[in-house]
């Protein structure tokens, strides 16, 4: 489980991405979510959606690309991302 510093950083990234300006693109709004779902859930389970369900899909096959990444790292990551859209 991640360090209670991080986790901290992570929540506050989290709260963040609620209040920005502007919505972000849906490339940019896919790496957040699977990057959110790698750090609390870890890796993806489940049947893939099927092939009408787009954006279950989209969602899906994001998470799934970052199999293997640990919860910290994922965080980590989330935590930079936010920072780059926050300024």
């Amino acid at each position: 489980m991640a360090a209670a510093p991080l986790r901290k950083q992570f929540d506050a990234a989290s709260e963040a991405v609620k209040k920005l300006d502007e919505r972000p693109d849906n490339e940019m709004m896919l790496r957040l979510y699977s990057l959110y779902k790698q750090a609390t859930e870890g890796d993806v389970t489940g049947e893939k959606p099927g092939f009408f369900d787009f954006v279950g899909t989209a969602k899906y096959e994001a998470w799934s690309k970052l199999k293997g990444t640990s919860a910290d790292e994922a965080m980590k990551k989330y935590i930079a991302t936010v920072k780059r859209l926050t300024g």
